[in-house]
């Protein structure tokens, strides 16, 4: 198992929730980390409050946006973790704006830096983690939009990426990685609690009382650490209380 000591951490949606804990975990293994997000505000709340990270202010879905990053630090590892919240309603009351936004901006994120790595914007033995969702797995609650299907795309376009990459000698590795539960204390997170307790008709303390294997945002931060550095066949992984494990 390599280390990432010496190594560029680029992460996509940095500032907070999951993917301030993959920052987190990938400067605790000695990497340089850069966190991107569209957000200055946060991100400067966040380098007030870990030492060592830089930041850079770029929305992931511009199409200029893996020049911008790439320009700032050139990664061995880039994981995309950028993320809309889906809406909470059942699919007769959304627009196809709200149905579609995680699309547009997971989706979009994800196929942008892949497209670029694919394009030689890597260097080769370079990794790219795409974050997805445990919705993908199972489908996803029916008041989430495009959700899971959009989160699904993320593992398809791993795959896919993968493939490529082997066809035209690349050396880079891409993968998917699913957090199985929701996570409290995340933004998706607690709109996704909040959104199953409203749809059930319940508390949410009493939907998180039904949920078993949770992982938290530490869980996923070890879990990228170790996608980053082992070597893990497939393409999509799962991360849940138990651990990492390959994703169907």
């Amino acid at each position: 198992m390599r280390s990432l000591r010496g190594q560029n951490v680029v992460v996509v949606g940095g500032s907070r929730g999951v993917g301030r804990s993959i920052v987190e975990a990938a400067l605790g293994e000695g990497a340089t980390v850069l966190a991107v997000a569209r957000g200055a505000a946060a991100l400067k709340e966040l380098s007030w409050e870990t030492s060592g990270v830089k930041t850079l202010a770029v929305d992931a879905t511009d199409e200029t946006a893996p020049d911008a990053v790439f320009a700032a630090l050139e990664p061995d590892v880039l994981v995309i973790c950028a993320g809309a919240l889906a809406p909470s309603a059942p699919v007769q009351d959304q627009s196809w704006e709200d149905f579609s936004v995680n699309w547009e901006v997971d989706v979009k994120a994800s196929f942008l830096f892949c497209k670029a790595a694919l394009q030689g914007r890597l260097k080769p033995g370079s990794r790219v983690v795409l974050i997805s969702s445990g919705a993908a797995l199972t489908g996803g609650p029916p008041f989430a939009g495009g959700y899971a299907g959009a989160k699904r795309m993320q593992m398809f376009l791993a795959g896919h990426c993968q493939k490529e990459s082997d066809r035209l000698g690349l050396d880079l590795r891409f993968m998917a990685l699913a957090p199985a539960r929701i996570m409290p204390g995340t933004g998706i997170g607690d709109a996704g609690l909040d959104g199953f307790a409203a749809y059930l008709g319940i508390r949410p303390a009493d939907v998180l009382a039904s949920m078993t294997d949770m992982q938290t945002p530490a869980d996923v931060g070890r879990a990228v650490v170790a996608l980053a550095t082992g070597k893990l066949e497939g393409s999509s992984f799962a991360v849940s209380g138990s651990g990492l494990a390959a994703a169907a």
